[in-house]
């Protein structure tokens, strides 16, 4: 078996502490609200504390978890997120938690750029986001069937969350030359496709504020607009959360089929309807009509976005600058949807957020379109901005065998220094086509040179 799918397995884990205390944002919005009295701007806002840490934490380590090896960032930041959860989880007052909230975003941050850098290691970045994205969809589901039947007040989630990580911790052990396989990449150098890196890493900023700040208000809406009780919204949510494995389920199974833009594009049409939908429900079919479908399409979505963004560096940089991005984005979601939705109302708050979520549509679908070239079947021959090689000579009619076939490992291609060559004047005579060469039989580059 080979040691890639060995090795996945690590950073998934990884990834499921890291990104949980997102998918638990409206209970932890919620329940500061109600047992520390805090407002839903002020729950919003220490939410946004616990995000904007993680983004932070993912800005520092961009392109240097291979200078620090996997292993070390991730223990250390699964330490700093059981230790600052559970503080929060033992605290009593509202600064003692959000400077413990503040220490657990930055380990959960810390835990996804691992993740994220070893994810775009990996020879099929989309598949191995899927299954982080299945794994945290999984237990965020599990929590929330359990968390509002065990009571807790404000503890409970914040200690779950600490659980998780301490969990987390033996894979870490298997971390060890996951983010070094495949190729040798130089240790140094600029950033690949920095104008599409660039437009991805606002697009996904503004993908993600818009979905979280729905999400972060979502337990808000079902209980004052719906009229919900707190278990029948845990039990909303885990049906959306349990659909949204499926949801990540079905694009694992689509793969490369449709390639990137297809998914994107119309995977977010789809979510900025449900967002209007969720946010302007007044009973409890519409609400979970609403938050079922949202919950389906945006961990599809979401997968395909980070596969892109691994494509556009194997080092792994632009995975982890765009995945903080999108953090900074989930941070300022809860406090942008507890505002709109204190100053305008929910409803008028779901049809912003859906202009919003059409409007970051197009850019981010246009860089699936521009780096099409660059396809999720692993190892495929390429060229920049075009098809794959070996699609093109399938349908131009190429002759069989002058390509590999789709899916075939790429050859590699090796830089040769000439420096005497330079010096001198080079004529056609020099070279000849490479053959046997001598009576050894042996092949050759080039067969002589003059001494001219």
């Amino acid at each position: 078996m080979s040691s890639r799918p060995r090795a996945a397995w690590p950073l998934v884990a990884v990834f499921t502490a890291g990104y949980l205390a997102s998918y638990l944002l409206p209970t932890i919005v919620g329940r500061l609200s109600v047992y520390l009295g805090l407002s839903a701007a002020q729950g919003g806002l220490v939410g946004s504390a616990l995000l904007l840490s993680s983004a932070s934490a993912g800005f520092c380590l961009a392109g240097r978890v291979e200078t620090y090896g996997p292993q070390r960032p991730a223990r250390i930041g699964l330490v700093l997120a059981a230790l600052g959860y559970g503080c929060a989880a033992l605290a009593g007052s509202v600064p003692l938690v959000v400077m413990g909230v503040m220490v657990g975003g930055f380990g959960s941050g810390t835990a996804t750029a691992v993740a994220a850098a070893g994810i775009a290691a990996q020879r099929d970045p989309h598949r191995t986001s899927s299954l982080g994205l299945l794994s945290v969809s999984a237990t965020a589901g599990v929590l929330y069937l359990t968390i509002p039947h065990l009571g807790g007040g404000h503890r409970l989630p914040f200690a779950s969350i600490a659980l998780v990580a301490l969990l987390v911790w033996p894979a870490t052990s298997r971390l060890g030359g996951a983010v070094s396989a495949g190729p040798a990449v130089p240790a140094s150098g600029r950033l690949p496709h920095r104008r599409s890196g660039l437009v991805l890493a606002g697009g996904m900023l503004v993908w993600s504020m818009a979905q979280n700040a729905l999400w972060g208000v979502s337990s808000r809406i079902g209980v004052v607009q719906v009229g919900l009780s707190e278990v029948s919204i845990g039990a909303v949510f885990a049906a959306a959360l349990g659909a949204g494995l499926l949801g990540v389920m079905g694009a694992g199974v689509l793969g490369a089929r449709l390639g990137r833009a297809v998914p994107i594009g119309l995977g977010t049409v789809i979510i900025a309807a449900s967002i209007v939908l969720s946010s302007s429900a007044s009973d409890l079919g519409s609400f979970a009509t609403g938050e079922i479908t949202w919950n389906t399409f945006y961990p599809v979505v979401l997968s395909y976005l980070i596969g892109l963004a691994a494509s556009l560096d194997a080092r792994g940089r632009w995975a982890v600058l765009a995945g903080s991005a999108s953090s900074v984005g989930v941070a300022c979601g809860p406090l942008l949807g507890s505002v709109l939705s204190e100053e305008s109302g929910y409803r008028v708050m779901g049809l912003i957020l859906g202009a919003m979520t059409l409007l970051v549509a197009v850019p981010v679908t246009a860089v699936a379109l521009h780096t099409g070239g660059r396809p999720l079947v692993p190892g495929s021959v390429r060229r920049r901005g075009g098809a794959p090689a070996a699609l093109l000579a399938v349908t131009t009619g190429a002759v069989p065998g002058a390509v590999p076939r789709l899916g075939a490992p790429e050859q590699a291609v090796t830089e040769l220094s000439l420096p005497e060559l330079r010096r001198r004047r080079l004529v056609r005579s020099a070279f000849r086509t490479a053959g046997p060469a001598g009576g050894d039989g042996q092949s050759n580059a080039y067969a002589s040179t003059s001494d001219r």
